[in-house]
């Protein structure tokens, strides 16, 4: 089982500025979203956290330091955070040194059980993505969701507004050092831009996770549903 963790927490998150003045210190239910995740990947029995930051780095960085967590976090710097954010991916690539990890963006709430599968599941000789086959689902903005189009375990193609996609990308991912080279033959890479690359030489996968909750909290409408799932849960 993987048992190290990169979280993205570089981006603007500009759309939730009313509610927070960084993405990754919006609360929800009381907590903020860095929090969730951090608190959810070691409930999934992950044990290292690599923070990737950029926009807001100096308050979030405060905040990570004044809190005990339970796993042990670290914090690297992207390039630049104006950048895609496979730029941010491979920011963590030395502090892994060679090992799998389990990605993760920080404003995804999701499951806990979510990023447990993926650590089981791994990385195989390329990525393996957590992907949502509930098309439709009232918690995924269809014109904001990062779409998938798969064969039987493997990706076919991924992307925005994507013609003939079945899934939905949960913004979970196993990774090792095949994503890390992908990424590294770019410019400024986006991550769809390195798992095009794996899925060009069948090496994406995908593991389904369309019985786990998630929700990309990007907007407020995306906010207020996350709020109510949060309450409703810890009823």
């Amino acid at each position: 089982m993987i048992r190290s963790a990169v979280l993205l927490a570089a981006g603007h998150g500009s759309r939730l500025r009313a509610s927070a003045p960084y993405k990754p210190l919006c609360p929800v239910a009381g907590r903020p979203l860095i929090d969730h995740a951090l608190c959810g990947m070691a409930e999934a029995g992950l044990t290292r956290a690599i923070v990737v930051l950029g926009y807001g780095a100096e308050a979030i960085a405060d905040h990570l330091a004044r809190r005990r967590w339970p796993l042990a976090v670290e914090t690297v710097m992207t390039r630049d955070h104006h950048e895609p954010n496979g730029v941010s991916v491979l920011a963590a690539a030395p502090l892994l040194a060679g090992e799998p990890a389990v990605l993760a963006m920080c404003d995804h709430l999701v499951a806990p059980a979510l990023y447990t599968r993926l650590a089981c599941t791994g990385a195989g000789d390329g990525a393996t993505l957590g992907i949502d086959r509930r098309v439709g689902h009232p918690w995924v903005d269809p014109d904001d969701v990062t779409w998938v189009r798969t064969e039987d375990d493997l990706i076919v193609d991924i992307g925005k507004g994507l013609a003939g996609a079945d899934c939905y990308d949960t913004g979970v991912f196993a990774i090792g050092p095949a994503l890390f080279a992908a990424l590294g033959s770019f410019g400024a890479p986006s991550l769809t831009d390195g798992m095009r690359l794996l899925a060009g030489e069948a090496r994406a996968r995908v593991v389904d996770c369309s019985d786990l909750d998630w929700i990309d909290v990007d907007d407020p409408a995306a906010l207020a549903k996350a709020e109510a799932w949060q309450l409703a849960r810890a009823a």
